[in-house]
């Protein structure tokens, strides 16, 4: 099923699913499953009772609340006061902004042109408190614009659930009669008080419909967005090299990510011609850092791929990958001691040979040795988490295990004597056996255990051996001994 920019038909009933106690549940459901009487809660196995032809995928909340904050910076075009609302909504504060788009009807229309071309679906609905934009949106008709003295009308027929109120309140009033928010209108506030004099703000229904009726203050609180650290130059003539004023473009912007408190791991480069191309320019470093001369470095062999055309006159450089990055001392006199050597090679290196050509080891979750560690991307390696294991490992891992004859072994020991490489090695003393078991749900039946021992020789050369099943085990015949590192 295609998903991107392609909002599925209003006539199919489709919901998102995620896991319950009981088996799948409701996450979200489309306006034709909701009018078939399927709501959010209940198990899709007897949903799909009532509604056979019930189209099912699994919801991913935690995709779906990232691309609501990045819909929360993209609905600013409207208004610069804008915040998510829930798991499914968004809150803009359109005071002073809506008479720019024709005012309020015309500015919905905008609003839902605009999703619908993001292949998203929407109720929108203007009202002068969140509280009553919120029920109106979900409760009210696709598009709604509530007048300041219209809101007590509007609301009033809107179910009890229109108040932002939790699953247990909404019972509770339901029980004593209160269906909808004209009900709750009606009642005493006195009467209100008394039952609800403790309860918190989902549970109060006295204090969601003053925030609704503009009664008591709910400001938009809105994020902020992620600042952007960019500098240019701009030429008085064309150029076609860009490398007398990178120096100076590294130190301004290094200058701002400093004031900032901050440091970055991506450099973008754009060169823009005059014939209207643009060119672009990437390095990556492998940790966050200001230093104008190590970034500006990195570009010295990439500029160089830049085809100028007939010249450029503008040349932009902006921060990427932006992170919090403190000064640190760590010498009496108040200074600090360079300690990224290895990672300002390595970004040199990548620059020059490709991100891929330089890589570094990192942790994986596996107790078998030639597993628990991998090889990734130098640049990327920061991302990748792993924990040390507890037990001491040879500083040097075979790619494969080399089979030995063992010439004579203790039963449930370590060999005395084996040969390797030709060679006969008496055993001096060993320590052991470190028993790894298969991993069950990445290996074949039938894969036998494993026993290691760290070994030393005669000559004082330190191995580490394994023995390879056990005697009458079922899974094969004799053991068989492997030799899978050395040492220091």
């Amino acid at each position: 099923m295609e998903r991107q920019g392609n909002a599925p038909p209003d006539d199919i009933p489709i919901v998102l699913a995620r896991e319950g106690h009981h088996g799948p549940v409701i996450h979200a459901a489309n306006r034709a499953a909701r009018l078939n009487g399927i709501n959010p809660g209940s198990r899709v196995v007897d949903m799909r009772a009532i509604c056979p032809e019930l189209q099912v995928e699994y919801a991913d909340p935690a995709g779906d609340r990232a691309a609501l904050d990045r819909l929360v910076l993209w609905a600013r075009r409207w208004c610069p006061w804008t915040v998510r609302d829930g798991e499914s909504g968004l809150i803009l504060d359109t005071t002073g902004s809506d008479h720019l788009l024709g005012g309020e009807a015309a500015m919905l229309v905008e609003m839902e042109t605009q999703l619908s071309l993001l292949g998203l679906s929407a109720q929108l609905a203007v009202a002068p408190t969140w509280g009553a934009a919120w029920a109106l949106a979900r409760f009210g008709p696709v598009r709604s614009v509530c007048g300041s003295d219209e809101v007590g009308v509007k609301l009033g027929a809107l179910p009890v659930t229109g108040l932002r109120l939790d699953g247990e309140t909404v019972l509770l009033l339901r029980r004593l009669g209160l269906k909808t928010i004209g009900a709750v209108m009606d009642v005493p506030r006195l009467s209100l008080t008394r039952r609800f004099v403790k309860a918190g703000l989902e549970a109060n229904p006295l204090m969601r419909l003053d925030q609704a009726l503009d009664k008591l203050a709910e400001p938009v609180a809105s994020v902020d967005a992620q600042p952007r650290f960019r500098v240019q130059s701009r030429l008085a003539e064309p150029i076609f090299d860009p490398t007398p004023y990178l120096p100076e473009l590294c130190e301004n912007l290094c200058e701002a990510l400093k004031q900032a408190g901050q440091g970055c791991r991506r450099l973008h480069l754009t060169v823009y011609r005059t014939d209207g191309d643009v060119s672009h320019v990437d390095v990556a470093t492998s940790a966050t850092t200001r230093d104008p001369g190590h970034l500006h470095g990195l570009f010295r062999d990439k500029v160089e791929r830049i085809n100028p055309g007939f010249g450029f006159d503008l040349i932009t450089l902006e921060a990427g990958s932006v992170e919090e990055m403190h000064e640190r001392q760590n010498r009496l006199d108040g200074g600090s001691d360079d300690d990224l050597h290895l990672t300002r090679l390595v970004d040199r290196l990548s620059a020059k040979f490709g991100p891929h050509a330089v890589t570094r080891p990192v942790l994986r979750e596996s107790h078998v040795p030639e597993r628990a560690e991998g090889q990734v991307a130098a640049l990327a390696a920061m991302a990748v988490a792993g924990e040390a294991p507890a037990k001491e490992r040879p500083l040097r891992l075979f790619d494969h295990p080399e089979e030995v004859r063992v010439l004579y072994a203790v039963p449930e020991g370590p060999p005395a004597q084996f040969i390797w490489r030709r060679q006969t090695h008496r055993v001096a003393r060993y320590a052991g056996p470190e028993r790894i078991a298969p991993e069950w749900w990445k290996d074949r039946p039938g894969t036998r255990l494993r026993d290691y021992f760290k070994v030393e020789d005669q000559a004082g050369r330190r191995l580490w051996l394994y023995r390879e099943g056990l005697h009458e085990d079922g899974r094969g015949g004799d053991p068989r001994w492997f030799v899978h590192g050395c040492f220091a």
